[in-house]
């Protein structure tokens, strides 16, 4: 496959600053899928919210795999994705009209009614009232945040800065962890603690969203010529960059003829970015990382970790998604998106099956592993974590944000969001139950998804490095054995 030529840039203090503050809606997201989990394992959340499912965990004889089996308990975890699901849809058409800035500056405000809501909650209902308002923030941040850093940034970085959310996200993990381990002895309001924590990211983000720049792609689709010529010049740090901009308002005249982004997303032509983005953020949740981060201290309970132990668990394989997301900033663009995902998916493959063995042969209803099987099992957790963490979780949010045109661009995107949700929602509301009913199944289950994961990558998936945005559709679905049936 050609490549299209790379156009002049340098680094500037400016768009570094663009970056980090945009990636912080990967932090809030992040935050939230690392605080629910520990915040469900809390003895005093449980008594306040969930006495039943606090009565059958204190039951010495109670199965392992079912004492969190509650449907209200997961809906505190999943009714925030649902939010999220139906948000990124009025996200799309903001993100179009508006622009990413505002976008991103209505999650943020969102975000911090959420966490105002669930952290100050006095009955079950406006804690998941607090969560939905948390979803809304996530829908609207995941949706601009990442179509921001692809637009923003140099084609030759653009993986490394789309990847910072994802990296961002890890971050959020990881502070989620630590936070639920300081306030676990915090008796009886560590849980409102750690809700509440949830603001300063959000914080964070509503002075970011002042700061920020728009993209150019984004002022020229609308209407914004002249201003998005001066801001092309400010984020490249360069006065050349005639032949960028001509390409950016080539794709805005085309998009300008569109006006049904959704309905142009049904016609043949645009099935391909479209069926790879929706088929990535599937895969991305049937890995089961989510029911790994959600559900990490209830899980490492489970096997027979107590409260603490299981929280420290949680810590260092949130530690692990760090730094291992740092790999994938520095390799994708040097690797390309491909070689990440099929190397990932053999060792998530493999560490998923062995997780299953072991716990199908050593863990029962009643008993608990032994300490060495217990830290070989969480090594194997931190072995599929860093897989995930350099492949399938950041360019499950890049290679969508990169390959649809802008005429479909927001609503496609939209779609890729939106289907992530959904898939997150359904992990977080069955996973419990799915525990309860599988065993130790559950991870086989998960594994035989990798598998299906690494066929598909093989076959269907297009490698877009080095490839600009708005010279996807001649470079990359023209040109590719299955897909340029459709162009």
């Amino acid at each position: 496959m050609s490549e299209s030529p790379i156009y002049q840039s340098k680094f500037t203090v400016y768009v570094v600053l663009c970056w980090i503050l945009a990636a912080f809606g990967g932090l809030m997201f992040g935050y939230d899928i690392g605080i629910s989990g520990g915040v469900t394992a809390m003895d005093d959340f449980l008594i306040e919210f969930f006495p039943k499912v606090h009565e059958r965990k204190m039951h010495a004889k109670e199965d392992n795999y079912c004492k969190y089996d509650d449907q209200f308990l997961q809906l505190f975890t999943s009714s925030l994705y649902l939010a999220a699901l139906v948000s990124s849809f009025a996200a799309s058409k903001i993100c179009s009209k508006f622009g990413r800035k505002r976008t991103i500056l209505a999650a943020s405000v969102a975000f911090l009614l959420g966490a105002a809501l669930s952290s100050g909650a006095v009955n079950i209902g406006m804690l998941i009232f607090g969560r939905v308002f948390l979803g809304v923030g996530v829908g609207f941040g995941n949706e601009a945040v990442p179509l921001f850093l692809s637009e923003i940034a140099p084609v030759q970085y653009r993986g490394a800065v789309n990847i910072l959310f994802q990296l961002f996200v890890t971050i959020g993990i990881f502070i989620a962890n630590l936070v639920n381990y300081a306030t676990l002895k915090m008796h009886p309001y560590g849980w409102r603690v750690s809700l509440g924590l949830a603001g300063v990211p959000a914080i964070i983000l509503f002075i970011g969203s002042l700061i920020i720049t728009e993209t150019p792609a984004s002022l020229v689709e609308r209407g914004q010529n002249e201003r998005g010529h001066r801001t092309l010049r400010k984020i490249r740090g360069v006065e050349d960059v005639e032949a960028e901009f001509q390409q950016i308002v080539i794709a805005s005249e085309v998009a300008q003829g569109v006006k049904h982004p959704f309905k142009e997303l049904m016609k043949r032509s645009s099935r391909p970015p479209l069926i790879i983005a929706v088929s990535l953020q599937v895969f991305q949740q049937f890995t089961g990382i989510n029911a790994i981060m959600f559900y990490a201290p209830v899980l490492f309970q489970t096997m027979g970790f107590k409260n603490d132990a299981s929280l420290l668990s949680s810590v260092i394989t949130g530690l692990v998604n760090v730094f291992s997301t740092l790999v994938s900033v520095f390799s994708v663009d040097k690797f390309g998106r491909r070689i990440l995902l099929l190397q990932a998916c053999v060792q998530m493959l493999i560490s998923q099956t062995a997780i299953g063995v072991i716990l199908y042969l050593h863990l029962h209803a009643t008993d608990s592993l032994t300490k060495s099987q217990a830290i070989i099992v969480v090594a194997l957790v931190c072995l599929y974590v860093m897989a995930f963490a350099w492949s399938w979780g950041p360019l499950g949010w890049l290679i969508p944000s990169e390959t649809f045109p802008l005429e479909t661009r927001t609503a496609g995107f939209a779609f890729a969001v939106s289907s992530n949700m959904l898939c997150t929602f359904i992990i977080a509301q069955a996973f419990l139950s799915m525990l309860c009913g599988m065993h130790a199944g559950i991870f086989f289950f998960f594994a035989a998804w990798i598998l299906v994961m690494g066929v598909f990558v093989l076959f269907l998936l297009p490698e877009t490095k080095n490839v600009p945005i708005d010279a996807m559709v001649e470079t990359v679905w023209k040109k590719h054995p299955v897909w340029k049936k459709f162009m």
